[in-house]
């Protein structure tokens, strides 16, 4: 098994464990503090690394787990998914710009609507780009339920999509 490095293995998933606590937390402030407890913890158990099958895997687990505990102890508010959501396509016209702010602006919100579950997976397999067997390792699920989870918050959030969009409802 190759040795696993703080700065080269674990420091870099600091921006995906910011977004999955942001995710679950709603803070920033809150995102932030879980991402330093994370490497704190991971760094205390460096003894163990080599034991894990997956550093990612597990720091991810402890990021979610504590992301879970603080936003159950606090009402957070909710923040916009991904800044990079926020550029997803260059318009011409103000009116573009502003009916794509306002389509962003809607997807966000019927993200947030999402049960805890899949708003999670769909985080992680849509916007970190996780496998679903990766997915299923940090959230403790079968690879099945992953894709099921994931088919049905994809269905949700299009069928409302299209719902507000057609009807306005």
């Amino acid at each position: 098994m190759q040795e696993i490095s703080f700065r080269n293995d674990i420091l870099p998933l600091k921006d995906k464990l910011f977004r999955l606590a942001l995710r679950i937390t709603f803070d920033r402030a809150e995102a932030e503090d879980v991402v330093q407890e994370t490497l704190i913890r991971v760094w205390n158990k460096r003894d163990e690394w080599t034991q894990f099958g997956s550093i990612e895997a597990y720091c991810l687990t402890v990021a979610k787990n504590l992301a879970i505990d603080r936003s159950e102890r606090k009402d957070a508010q909710t923040v916009g998914l991904t800044p990079e959501m926020e550029q997803a396509s260059e318009v011409s016209s103000p009116h573009d710009r502003l009916v794509d702010k306002e389509q962003m602006t809607l997807i966000h919100r019927l993200v947030s609507e999402l049960p805890d579950k899949q708003r999670l997976i769909m985080q992680l397999r849509d916007i970190e780009g996780k496998s679903y067997k990766e997915i299923a390792v940090v959230l403790h699920l079968t690879e099945e339920q992953v894709k099921v989870n994931l088919f049905r918050a994809r269905q949700k959030v299009k069928q409302r999509y299209l719902d507000i969009d057609g009807y306005g409802l």
